[in-house]
């Protein structure tokens, strides 16, 4: 499969795509968990049927020693045991904000009291801004048809 559209050959593309990059380092640098970081970047990836996001997250995942079982199971999330109840907030916050247009009242009260339970105001903020910008980057993606398969962790970065 051919992109139907190269984001990396277009000057406002990837000028857009570098500076989504540097917005993205205060998430990367706080103190949410990477593992929960990546669990996060998968399930909204599969969401949003962004084949290139799904491909590299769960490399990028695996690469920094995250489990076969775990990633597999990312999908169906509700019906696993091997996630920590932090996770499952986390994962919940991001199906909802995600799927923000498919439900008139957005994020759930009740979802968001256990984001709350399960994180200080620091990993909250990043947790937001990192549905947010994963969101973000798998629309860029699904509208260029970005092929997916060929990433390797840390050919980006």
């Amino acid at each position: 499969m051919e992109a139907r559209f190269n984001l990396f050959e277009n000057e406002v593309a990837l000028k857009f795509v570098k500076r989504l990059g540097a917005a993205s380092r205060p998430i990367e640098e706080s103190s949410l968990p990477h593992a929960t970081q990546e669990l996060v970047k998968l399930r909204a990836s599969q969401i949003n049927g962004c084949g290139f996001c799904t491909d590299m997250h769960s490399k990028d995942a695996a690469h920094a020693g995250e489990t076969s079982v775990r990633l597999n199971l990312v999908a169906a999330w509700r019906e696993a045991n091997v996630f920590t109840e932090a996770e499952r907030a986390a994962l919940a916050l991001t199906e909802e904000g995600t799927r923000i247009a498919d439900a008139h009242a957005g994020v759930s009260e009740e979802t968001w009291a256990q984001v709350r339970k399960n994180y200080n105001d620091e990993e909250i903020g990043a947790l937001i801004s990192l549905v947010a910008t994963i969101n973000a980057y798998n629309r860029l993606n699904v509208i260029a048809g970005t092929p997916a398969g060929d990433y390797q962790p840390g050919m980006f970065g």
